[in-house]
């Protein structure tokens, strides 16, 4: 069996979205109360008791008005939290859980479907515990024998509304065979997402410098108003100027993301092999490098993740190449090596074989022959 997610946009109504509000509050009030009686535990008795949602009921009324199995979400959440802290069979080990803010912390809830209390009903509404119909804009209609399996609702920054609808399925098995000679190898650029073997730069777009002088004027706006300082009552006017600046800034990521996403699925339509190199993005974005904004604009990170999964779907290959392979500094004719090239300044590889090229361009030829002797190692 295999789980697929589709987010869908809902227009709730006052009421329902009163409701929402309330099961986001609720549930990140049961998190806090949890995780802090399970502190309080360890420092009575040296071990992390079990604590349940229904423990908090009778101190707290409102929260029966939600969906139970909300709340129950959250007590999983705060487990798989503390897994993740004290697993021993993982690598990098996340740090403690904190309590979430009401400020900073995102408002979504899950909730699982118990025979049929969550459903798409005339392909205009989602059926929801708790809520009843909301409307939505089905834009994928899921096939006859998906099931669905859990729901999650979430409000965004903007105000917006959404909810990812989890589905099970049974996968049909891809018989598509990959032509292993149709492959490109891509070299990240941070000016243009990439620059593939063949010399094509991936995007000209760079969304957060676009909106920038727009963005910057509607901060600057929200400065002056009152709640703009700490400890300040936050006027209506500084809300509804905020509501505008996080408006701006949902803008620029789903620009990103629908550019990613065309960019992606031509590329992963067009090649049954695709080559990259396996880089930390996170760490290319601090301040040693010099141009963090460039990298986030680019959004190179969630460019390998649609490559690797829309590639998966079609049966095809996407190969991770080192990180420390030196495919800027390697001659891809001749094989000769240049150390002066680990000068980023340097845009031309000028090699005695003859070879002049463009230093991205080169670096993307080495990750395609790399990557395809990887793949020609595992097969």
């Amino acid at each position: 069996m295999t789980n697929k997610a589709i987010k869908y946009r809902i227009y709730p109504t006052t009421e329902q979205s009163i409701m929402f509000s309330k099961t986001f509050g609720c549930c990140r009030k049961v998190y806090n109360l949890m995780l802090s009686d399970k502190i309080e535990g360890y420092k009575a008795t040296g071990k992390f008791p079990t604590v349940t949602p229904a423990k908090y009921k009778k101190d707290y009324p409102y929260l029966k008005e939600v969906d139970s199995l909300a709340l129950a979400n959250k007590q999983m959440d705060l487990q798989a939290a503390f897994r993740n802290t004290f697993s021993k069979s993982r690598k990098k080990k996340n740090g403690f859980p904190r309590f979430k803010s009401a400020k900073h912390s995102r408002k979504s809830y899950t909730i699982n479907n118990q025979k049929g209390t969550v459903a798409i009903l005339d392909n205009r509404y989602i059926k929801l515990p708790k809520v009843g119909k909301v409307k939505a804009v089905i834009h994928r209609i899921p096939d006859d024998n998906w099931i669905i399996k859990s729901a999650t609702i979430s409000q965004e920054s903007d105000g917006k509304y959404y909810i990812s609808v989890l589905f099970e399925f049974e996968k049909v098995e891809n018989i598509y065979i990959a032509d292993k000679t149709n492959a490109i190898g891509l070299d990240y650029a941070s000016d243009g997402l990439y620059v593939d073997s063949n010399g094509n730069v991936g995007t000209n777009h760079k969304y957060y410098r676009e909106s920038h002088d727009k963005l910057a004027k509607a901060q600057r706006k929200l400065s002056r108003m009152q709640g703009s300082k700490k400890q300040e009552d936050k006027s209506n006017n500084y809300i509804k100027q905020l509501r505008k600046v996080n408006k701006i800034h949902r803008h620029i990521a789903n620009q990103r993301l629908d550019n990613l996403h065309k960019i992606s699925t031509e590329i992963a339509n067009q090649y049954d092999v695709v080559c990259v190199e396996n880089l930390n993005m996170r760490s290319m974005a601090n301040k040693g490098f010099g141009n963090g904004k460039a990298t986030l604009d680019n959004g190179y990170g969630m460019f390998l993740s649609m490559l690797e999964y829309k590639l998966s779907d079609r049966n095809k290959y996407l190969v991770k190449v080192d990180k420390w392979f030196p495919s800027s500094q390697i001659c891809h004719c001749c094989g000769a090596l240049h150390p002066d090239m680990k000068d980023l300044a340097n845009r031309k590889m000028v090699c005695d074989c003859g070879l002049t090229i463009n230093r991205d361009q080169n670096a993307a030829i080495n990750i395609l022959n790399e990557g395809l002797r990887l793949l020609s190692e595992v097969a």
